[in-house]
């Protein structure tokens, strides 16, 4: 069954969403290594290709349904941070905002009557649920640190896989 319009427009949007939290994320990265928090830089740069990877799992799905590609226009990600905690908070916010996008894309779906396109986007709310999770644990710790930094490049350097988890693993394979 093809993708309804509406559908195919909403994904398209979501495909740019996912590059703009890919630039954020290499953005936030680049922060971080320029105040030589490199496990930080590490993470954000991680993270920024294991949405680049979710950027492309939704061409591809719209592109073998039989949709058409239409990357929009991405605005320049904020690359200058107070402190690693308004870094970090970003980072929880796009997360949280992502989520709703994609219960968005979810409520079209159920409304097209496509449970193809449902079906797809389980993984990706799954995803979401590591992904915000994620970013909570990083504030908290974060603000746990204070001004001692350090402690929070430490954190990742030692929880930086488990925080990870499987679902990054899983999207940068695919």
């Amino acid at each position: 069954m093809p993708l309804s319009q509406k559908l195919n427009t909403a994904i398209n949007q979501q495909i740019g969403r996912e590059f703009g939290a890919s630039l954020q994320y290499t953005s936030i990265g680049a922060y971080f290594s320029e105040e030589g928090l490199l496990e930080l830089a590490d993470f954000f740069n991680q993270q920024a290709d294991e949405e680049r990877a979710h950027a492309l799992r939704f061409a591809k799905y719209l592109l073998d349904s039989g949709g058409h590609l239409e990357i929009p226009a991405i605005g320049a990600p904020k690359h200058a941070f107070k402190s690693v905690v308004e870094a970090v908070k970003l980072s929880l916010s796009w997360e949280e905002e992502v989520t709703r996008q994609i219960n968005r894309l979810v409520t079209l779906a159920v409304k097209a009557k496509d449970p193809t396109t449902q079906n797809v986007l389980n993984w990706f709310l799954n995803e979401q649920i590591e992904e915000v999770a994620t970013m909570e644990t990083l504030l908290k710790v974060a603000r746990r640190a204070g001004e001692n930094v350090l402690l929070v490049d430490e954190f990742i350097a030692r929880q930086g896989a488990k925080l990870r988890g499987a679902g990054a693993g899983q999207a940068a394979a695919e």
